[in-house]
């Protein structure tokens, strides 16, 4: 049986996504699935060729309550995605209050790039929580 393989692209500001993506490679790869984490300043497109599932993260930027988004980075990475990504995709994000319109902003951005994203994950510190983690099992099976 071929082992299955995920790509983990984020933008971090101040580390929490960099720690949540790094947890969430270090679950996937306790589950037998081999796992690369890359921020989107050093992507290359090589790192999603040939991936069963790929996970986009950002930071939550906007108004504390309001006008939640991606920041610019992350926009323009996701500009320069190809057509037709053909992983299973997930999105996930940090946050300090909430994460309002984050998903919906994040997937206005992918939308004809890859299928659309059926798993979010969400975290204030960066810690993958026992929740998530059945989420991510119920994504991957």
């Amino acid at each position: 049986m071929e082992t299955k393989k995920a790509a983990i692209i984020y933008q971090s500001k101040r580390g929490t996504t960099q720690k949540y993506a790094a947890e969430i490679a270090f679950y996937l790869k306790k589950k037998g699935i081999e796992s690369k984490v890359t921020s989107v300043q050093k992507f290359n497109s090589n790192d999603i060729a040939a991936v069963d599932y790929i996970f986009f993260g950002c930071w939550t930027s906007g108004l504390f309550f309001i006008l939640q988004h991606p920041d610019k980075e992350w926009i323009q990475f996701a500009k320069t995605l190809s057509q037709n990504l053909t992983a299973k995709t997930a999105l996930f994000t940090t946050y300090k209050i909430r994460t309002g319109s984050m998903f919906r902003n994040m997937k206005k951005y992918l939308q004809g790039k890859t299928h659309e994203a059926k798993l979010q994950l969400q975290s204030r510190n960066g810690e993958l929580t026992e929740f998530n983690k059945n989420l991510i099992d119920l994504f991957v099976d």
